[in-house]
């Protein structure tokens, strides 16, 4: 089973939060929770997909200096 934090979750988790914030009955101070909420995880998102990319740069560097 996934972490919690997994990339994969905290894309489903906005997912979801996105389809909560488009609906009509949504209370302001609801919506300002939510909107918070996803900010959050695109901040996790953001730095798990920096270090993906380091990592993929990292092991590419590493195959270049073996060759």
């Amino acid at each position: 089973m996934a972490p919690t934090n997994s990339f994969d979750n905290n894309l489903k988790k906005l997912e979801e939060i996105a389809n909560l914030l488009s609906q009509d009955d949504l209370s302001l101070e609801k919506g300002i929770k939510l909107f918070k909420e996803g900010m959050k995880i695109i901040a996790k998102c953001k730095t798990q997909l920096q270090k993906a990319k380091d990592e993929v740069e990292t092991y590419l560097q590493s195959k270049e200096n073996e060759a």
